[in-house]
C-alpha cells in the first residue's frame, strides 16, 4: 500500500510546480505595483468605478443591480476577458496547487512518516521546502493588492459573454477572503501537522548550530584549509550529512522559523523547539520569500503571538531576538566575510596548484561556495531593508569583490578540471561505495522484496561503472533513492529507515558521489548562486561601487559582471515573462559594470600617455633654445644666473631619486593600471543570457573613443584665430601615445595594433565613428581657408582623399565663375578665335575684352590649388613601396586608343598611390557633376574653347604686375603665376575628356593663339608693359614643358626658341648671388 502512495514522486512534482507557482505570484505583484508594467486595463481612467465597485463587494458582485459601475466593463469585455485571463489561471493555479499540497501533507500525517535531515535527507529535505513554498505562495498572493480587481473584472466578462460566472469563481473568491489574514487561517490550516512537522525541525538540532558558528570558531578550527592537516590532504573529504554541509542556511532559517510559527504550539511544549526557534530568530532580521519579497521575521512573530492567549514569554523571546541581532548580527556576518576572503584564497591557490586535490577535496570547494553564498545573500537582503543602528558601515561592505571574485575562480577551476573530478568519483563508485553498500545489505535481517530489487539495482549499477564510458546520468539512482527513502520512512515500514541509519549514510554518500560524476555544474550552481542580486538591482551597483573606490579591490570588480553571466540559471517556465525582463536588467548591468571598468582602465591608460607625451615634448628641438643659450654664456664666460633666479631642470631629471619610498604620481598611475588590468584575467569572455560579452572589447572602445577626441584635441585648431598644431608636432604626439599603448599589452591581452590602426584610418575620414571632427577635416579647414596665393615655402601635412574632394570644390566654384565670364565677352572671343593671326584687329578687339585680368587671377588660384594637391600626394608614394612598381606598370599600357573609361580607372589608382595623371580623374569627376540639363555637350564644348582663346589672349596682361617676375630662388613667378600652366593643362584635359574632345588638339590651338599674342607683346616699346616679359615667355615654355601633349617641336614651330633661351638668362642675370 505504501508503495501506491508514490510520496516522492508526488514531493518532487509539486516542488517543481509550486516554485513556478510563486514565481508567478511575484510577478504579478511586480507588475501590479510597478507604474510602467501595470496592466493597461487598471491604469484606464474609465475602469475605476468598476474596479472600486469590484472591490468593495468581492466577492459577490452583482451584475445586474449595479450595472451603471460596470459599463465600462460591459463595453469594453472582450478587451477585459483577454487582458485579465492570463492572472485570472495564475490564480486557479494556486487553488489547484493547495489542494494537491493539502491532499499529500494528509498523506504523510497518515503514513506517520519519520523525518530527519541527518538519514533521509532528500525525503525530509523535499517536505519541508514544500511547505515552505506553500506558504510563501499564499503569502505572496494576500500581497496582491490588484487580486480582487483582476479576479472580479474577469468574472464580469466572463458572466456578460457567456450568461454564467466562471464555475471556479466562488472557491477562488472564499481562498481570497479566508487569506486576507494568512498567518492566522495556516496556522488553524496546519494544526494537524504539528507534529510531524515538528520533528521534521528537530532533525536541524545538530546541523543548523553548527552550521551557525562566529567565525572565530571557524577560524580555531581552520575550516576550509587544506593546509592544516599536510598528512590527510590526499584522503577522501566524507561525513555522515554530506548534503547537509553546503544546505542553504537561508533554507534552514526558512524551515524554522515558518515552520515554527506554523506549528507554534511546540515552542510551549518542547525546550529543544524553542532554543532551536530563537538561534534561527538570532541570525538576521529578514528571510526570504521569493526573489526581492522577504518576510520580517520578528514583527509578523510578534504579531502573530500577539493575538494568541499565554504567548507572553514567546513575544518577550522575539523582542530579544530582535535586539540581539540589530546589536550584534552585522558585526558577526562581517567577521565571516572577512574570514571567507582569506580562506577561499588560500583554497583556490592549493588547488589551482594541485587540481588532482579537486577529486578527495570536492566537498571543500562546495562548502566554501557555499558558506560564501550565504554571507552575499545575508548582506544583500539586509541592506536593501537596513535597520537603524549604530554601526550602519556593518552592512557596507567595500571588499564585496574579492569575495566574489573568488567564487568565480573555484567554479571556473570546477568547470575546468571536471574530468578530474569526474575520474576519481567514478573509481571510487565502481571500487569502494558498490563493495560498502553491497556488505551493508548483505548484514541487513530483513529486506523485502521492493526494496532488495532498488537496492540490487544500485549495486548492479555502481558495479559496472568503467572510466571508459563517455556520458553518465545518475538521475534514476537518485531518484530511486528517494523512493527508498519515502518507503521506509513510513510507519510500520517492513524495512525502517530509523534502525538503518549505515544504510542512509552509505547512501547519501553514493548520491553525492553520483553527482561529482554527472552534474557536477550543476551542483556549482546551487551552491554559489547569487542571482539574488539581479533583483537587488540598487545593493548591486552600490556594492561595485564601493569596491571600486578601493585600490586593492580593483583587481577584482570583473567579478561582478561575471556574476551576471549565471543569472539566467533562476528563470522558470511557467514565468517566461519574468526571464525576458530579467535579461536586459541583467544586461544592463552587466553593460554598466564593464563600462565603468573600461572607463577607468582607460583613464589610467591615457594619463600616462598624456605624462609620456609631456616628458618628450621636453626633447623636442624647439625647446633646445634655452639649452643653447645657456652653453653660449658659459663658453663666454658671461655672469651666472643670480641666487634668485630658478634653474631650469634638464629632461629626464624626473627619474633621479635619492629614496625610492617617495611615490610619484606616474608610479601611482602604473601600480592602478596593474591593479585594473588584472581584473580582465578572471576571463577573457562569458556568456549572459545567449549574449557573448568579451570585456576586452568593452576597453578597446572606451580607448578608442578616448583616443580619438585626444588626437583632435592635439591638433590644436582654433578657428577664429585659423591657428593649428604643426603636423610635425601632432605626428610626435600620436607616436608617443601609440608607444605607451602598446606597453599595455604586457598587462593585458589586447590587439593595441587593431586599435591605433582602427583610430588612425578613422582620422582619414571627413567623420569618425562617432560623427565627430577628425584631423583630416581641420587641416583640410586650415588649408583651404588659407589664402589661394600663398607661395610654396609652408608645410604641407593631411589626408589627401578628404582634402581632393574639398580642392576640387573649390575648382569647380572658379571654373563656373570663369563661364559666367566667357558668356559676358563671348560676341568678342568668337571673333578674336577666327581672327588671331591678324594683329590690328586684334589690338582692337582686345581693347572691347572686359575681365581679362580676373580670368587670370581665378586660373592662378586653380593652379594654386592643383599644384598644392600634386605635392601632397607626392608622399604617398613612400607608404607601399612594394605596390609602386606594379602601379607605374599601369602607366606603360595606357595609349590614346584605349577606352577613356579603363583610362581613368588607371589614373584614378595611379592618383591614389601619388603617382601623376596625364588626366586628373578627380577634376574629371568634378567638371562632369558641373553638367546641368539647362545646357548641352555642344554649348559646353564652345564654353571651353573660347576659355583656352579667353586665356591666351589675357596673359600678355600678366606683364604689367610688377610680382610676375621669375623668382630663382623659388623656382616660380613672386604671384604664383607659373601655377597657370599646371592650370592650363589639366583643366583643358578635364573639360575635353568629359565632353569627349581631342585634348591634343585644342591645346595646339591655344598655344597658336598663346604664341601669337606673346609675339606682340615683344613687339610693344612701351617700358612699363616690357618690364616683365621674358618672366612671361618662361610661363609659355612651362606649359609646354609640363604638358603630355605638347611638345617642344610645337612650341618652336609657332615661337622661336631663341625668345625662352634669352629670357632664362635675363632672369638668371638679375639674380645676385652671395657667398660666405
Amino acid at each position: 500500500m505504501d508503495y501506491q502512495q508514490k510520496l516522492a514522486e508526488k514531493l518532487t512534482i509539486l516542488i517543481e510546480r509550486g516554485n513556478g507557482v510563486l514565481l508567478r505570484m511575484n510577478y504579478i505583484k511586480k507588475t501590479c505595483t510597478d507604474s510602467k508594467q501595470r496592466p493597461s486595463i487598471l491604469a484606464d481612467k474609465a475602469m475605476e468605478p468598476a474596479v472600486k465597485y469590484i472591490n468593495k463587494k468581492f466577492p459577490n458582485i452583482d451584475f445586474r443591480g449595479n450595472i451603471q459601475n460596470l459599463t465600462a466593463i460591459q463595453r469594453q469585455k472582450s478587451q477585459v476577458l483577454s487582458a485579465t485571463s492570463s492572472y485570472y489561471d495564475s490564480f486557479l493555479d494556486v487553488i489547484e496547487f493547495r489542494d494537491h499540497v493539502y491532499e499529500l501533507l494528509n498523506t504523510i500525517d497518515a503514513c506517520q512518516c519519520f523525518f530527519d535531515i541527518a538519514i533521509n535527507f532528500d525525503f525530509t529535505k523535499s517536505y519541508l521546502d514544500l511547505i515552505i513554498i506553500y506558504i510563501s505562495v499564499i503569502i505572496t498572493l494576500s500581497r496582491i493588492d490588484d487580486k480582487k480587481a483582476l479576479m472580479g473584472m474577469f468574472n464580469c466578462a466572463h458572466e456578460m459573454t457567456n450568461g454564467a460566472s466562471d464555475p471556479s469563481y466562488p472557491r477562488l473568491g472564499q481562498m481570497v477572503l479566508e487569506y486576507e489574514h494568512p498567518w492566522k487561517k495556516l496556522t488553524e490550516e496546519f494544526g494537524p501537522h504539528t507534529r510531524t512537522v515538528t520533528s521534521a525541525l528537530l532533525s536541524l538540532k545538530m546541523v543548523y548550530p553548527r552550521r551557525n558558528l562566529p567565525a572565530e570558531q571557524w577560524r580555531s578550527a581552520q575550516l576550509l584549509s587544506l593546509l592544516s592537516t599536510p598528512g590527510a590532504m590526499l584522503e577522501p573529504t566524507a561525513c555522515d550529512t554530506m548534503a547537509c554541509e553546503y544546505l542553504p542556511m537561508e533554507v534552514m532559517e526558512r524551515w524554522i522559523i515558518i515552520g515554527f510559527l506554523l506549528c507554534h504550539s511546540s515552542l510551549n511544549n518542547n525546550q529543544a523547539s524553542q532554543e532551536l526557534w530563537k538561534m534561527a530568530l538570532r541570525s538576521g532580521l529578514y528571510v526570504t520569500l521569493a526573489r526581492d519579497e522577504v518576510l520580517n521575521i520578528h514583527k509578523v512573530s510578534e504579531d502573530l503571538f500577539d493575538g494568541i492567549k499565554g504567548y507572553g514569554k514567546r513575544v518577550a523571546d522575539i523582542k530579544e531576538c530582535r535586539e540581539y541581532v540589530i546589536a550584534n548580527c552585522g558585526a558577526l556576518h562581517r567577521e565571516r566575510r572577512h574570514f571567507l576572503r582569506g580562506a577561499l584564497k588560500e583554497l583556490f591557490n592549493v588547488l589551482e596548484d594541485e587540481p588532482g586535490l579537486l577529486g578527495p577535496k570536492a566537498l571543500f570547494v562546495f562548502m566554501a561556495l557555499s558558506f560564501s553564498r550565504d554571507e552575499v545573500l545575508w548582506l544583500v537582503r539586509h541592506s536593501e531593508n537596513m535597520p537603524k543602528i549604530k554601526t550602519p558601515e556593518d552592512y557596507v561592505d567595500n571588499q564585496m569583490a574579492e569575495l566574489l571574485f573568488y567564487m568565480e575562480k573555484l567554479k571556473a577551476l570546477m568547470k575546468k578540471h571536471n574530468k578530474v573530478i569526474q575520474r576519481y568519483h567514478l573509481q571510487y563508485l565502481s571500487q569502494f561505495d558498490a563493495l560498502v553498500l553491497n556488505d551493508t545489505i548483505q548484514n541487513m535481517h530483513v529486506c523485502p522484496e521492493e526494496e532488495s530489487v532498488l537496492m540490487s539495482s544500485f549495486v548492479s549499477t555502481l558495479s559496472a561503472l568503467s572510466v571508459k564510458q563517455e556520458e553518465f546520468d545518475f538521475r534514476p539512482v537518485r531518484l530511486d533513492w528517494l523512493r527508498l527513502q519515502a518507503y521506509t520512512s513510513v510507519n510500520k515500514a517492513p524495512l525502517p529507515i530509523k534502525d538503518y541509519p549505515d544504510l542512509a549514510k552509505v547512501m547519501n554518500l553514493i548520491q553525492f558521489h553520483t553527482r561529482m560524476v554527472d552534474s557536477v555544474e550543476e551542483l556549482v550552481q546551487e551552491t554559489s548562486d547569487v542571482s539574488i542580486l539581479g533583483f537587488y538591482p540598487r545593493v548591486f551597483e552600490k556594492m561595485f561601487n564601493q569596491s571600486s573606490e578601493e585600490m586593492t579591490m580593483k583587481r577584482y570588480l570583473m567579478s561582478f559582471p561575471a556574476a551576471c553571466a549565471h543569472f539566467k540559471h533562476c528563470g522558470h517556465p511557467l514565468c517566461p515573462e519574468e526571464i525576458e525582463a530579467m535579461e536586459k536588467r541583467t544586461l544592463r548591468l552587466c553593460v554598466s559594470f564593464l563600462e565603468q571598468i573600461a572607463k577607468q582602465t582607460s583613464n589610467v591608460v591615457l594619463e600616462i600617455c598624456a605624462e609620456q607625451c609631456n616628458l618628450n615634448d621636453q626633447l623636442l628641438p624647439k625647446h633646445c633654445a634655452e639649452t643653447i643659450s645657456a652653453a653660449r654664456h658659459r663658453k663666454q664666460k658671461k655672469p651666472v644666473p643670480k641666487k634668485g633666479e630658478v634653474q631650469k631642470e634638464k629632461p629626464g631629471a624626473e627619474s633621479l631619486r635619492k629614496d625610492r619610498s617617495v611615490v610619484t604620481n606616474v608610479d601611482k598611475m602604473h601600480l592602478m593600471l596593474t591593479e585594473l588590468c588584472s581584473t580582465y584575467s578572471l576571463c577573457t569572455d562569458f556568456t549572459v543570457f545567449d549574449h557573448i560579452v568579451v570585456p576586452a572589447e568593452f576597453l578597446l572602445s572606451h580607448l578608442e573613443t578616448r583616443l580619438t577626441e585626444i588626437i583632435v584635441r592635439m591638433a590644436n585648431y582654433n578657428q577664429t584665430t585659423q591657428e593649428i598644431a604643426r603636423p610635425s608636432d601632432l605626428l610626435a604626439g600620436i607616436r608617443v601615445y601609440t608607444a605607451t599603448l602598446h606597453s599595455l599589452s604586457s598587462y593585458i591581452s589586447v590587439d593595441v595594433t587593431r586599435l591605433v590602426r582602427s583610430v588612425l584610418l578613422q582620422q582619414t575620414q571627413p567623420v569618425d565613428s562617432q560623427g565627430g571632427q577628425t584631423i583630416t577635416t581641420l587641416y583640410t579647414n586650415w588649408f583651404v581657408s588659407v589664402d589661394p596665393s600663398l607661395s610654396f615655402k609652408h608645410d604641407f601635412f593631411f589626408i589627401i582623399h578628404f582634402l581632393s574632394e574639398n580642392l576640387m570644390w573649390h575648382i569647380t566654384s572658379q571654373v563656373t565663375e570663369l563661364k559666367k565670364l566667357v558668356i559676358e565677352n563671348m560676341d568678342i572671343l568668337v571673333q578674336m578665335r577666327n581672327n588671331f593671326d591678324k594683329a590690328e584687329e586684334m589690338t582692337l578687339l582686345k581693347k572691347r575684352l572686359t575681365g581679362a585680368e580676373n580670368v587670370l587671377k581665378r586660373m592662378t588660384i586653380i593652379g594654386v590649388i592643383l599644384s598644392f594637391k600634386s605635392m601632397a600626394e607626392d608622399c604617398l608614394q613612400d607608404h607601399c613601396p612594394y605596390l609602386m612598381g606594379p602601379i607605374k606598370c599601369l602607366n606603360n599600357i595606357i595609349s590614346p586608343e584605349t577606352d577613356i573609361k579603363v583610362t581613368l580607372r588607371a589614373f584614378e589608382l595611379m592618383s591614389a598611390a601619388g603617382l601623376p595623371c596625364d588626366i586628373n580623374p578627380a577634376l574629371v569627376a568634378a567638371i562632369s557633376s558641373m553638367h546641368t540639363d539647362n545646357t548641352s555637350i555642344e554649348e559646353e564644348y564652345k564654353l571651353s574653347c573660347l576659355l583656352l582663346v579667353y586665356i591666351a589672349v589675357s596673359l600678355p596682361t600678366l606683364a604689367l604686375d610688377s610680382n610676375s617676375c621669375y623668382n630663382r630662388e623659388h623656382g616660380g613667378h613672386n604671384n604664383n603665376t607659373h601655377c597657370l600652366a599646371t592650370a592650363i593643362n589639366q583643366l583643358a584635359a578635364a573639360m575635353f575628356t568629359v565632353q569627349k574632345k581631342n585634348i591634343e588638339q585644342h591645346l595646339k590651338e591655344f598655344l597658336l593663339m598663346a604664341s601669337s599674342t606673346l609675339l606682340q607683346l615683344g613687339q610693344n616699346v612701351e617700358r612699363v608693359e616690357v618690364k616683365n616679359r621674358e618672366s612671361i615667355y618662361l610661363l609659355l615654355h612651362m606649359i609646354v614643358e609640363k604638358s603630355p601633349f605638347l611638345s617642344q617641336d610645337m612650341l618652336e614651330s609657332c615661337f622661336p626658341y631663341v625668345l625662352p633661351r634669352n629670357a632664362y638668362r635675363e632672369v638668371y642675370r638679375s639674380f645676385i648671388v652671395t657667398l660666405g
